[in-house]
């Protein structure tokens, strides 16, 4: 009986290694889901797309978009994750940047293999036009990824309330 225990003990732990991990306590919203790939007898493909403030600039959401493998393995947690990924992020009110920050700083990441494999997402700033930019990359300990996302939201105005230079707020 003891055997059993330890079988189920790694294959709850693997499970939980398996499970999104994100950079800050802010967890993405779902938007939706939808099917790919639809399979009679397991869990389906999908494309899930979901939104994420960033934690350290007020007024800017981005929207990415993730595969999720479908079938058994991909349920268990045991597939590995495709590596495209697609972002677009949005000034949604007044910009308010809360901190200082380094060039590509990470703001979100995810598990997307039982262990190498993560997408993140990461700020920088273009002080010279005044744009924040976003890049939503996947990586992988041995070979990388080409695949990746960028998205850039020039700081405006809104209402009566002036941009801020993100220049300001890089640490150098």
């Amino acid at each position: 009986m003891p055997r059993v225990f330890q079988v189920l003990t790694a294959l709850l732990l693997m499970l939980g290694l398996a499970l999104p991990a994100g950079a800050q306590s802010d967890d993405p919203e779902l938007i939706f889901k939808k099917t790919t790939v639809w399979r009679m007898l397991s869990p389906d493909a999908k494309l899930a797309t979901y939104v994420l403030d960033d934690p350290a600039v007020d007024g800017v959401a981005c929207y990415f978009t993730v595969p999720e493998i479908g079938g058994w393995t991909g349920w268990a947690g045991f597939a590995e994750e495709r590596s495209e990924t697609s972002i677009a992020c949005r000034q949604i009110g007044p910009i308010r940047i809360k901190a200082k920050f380094d060039q590509g700083e990470e703001i979100y990441r995810q598990r997307r293999s039982l262990f190498f494999k993560k997408m993140q997402i990461v700020r920088g700033c273009d002080a010279k036009r005044n744009v924040l930019v976003y890049l939503a990359y996947t990586d992988k300990l041995i070979e990388g990824s080409p695949q990746n996302s960028t998205s850039t939201v020039p700081l405006m105005p809104w209402g009566n309330e002036a941009a801020p230079r993100c220049g300001d707020f890089v640490n150098p």
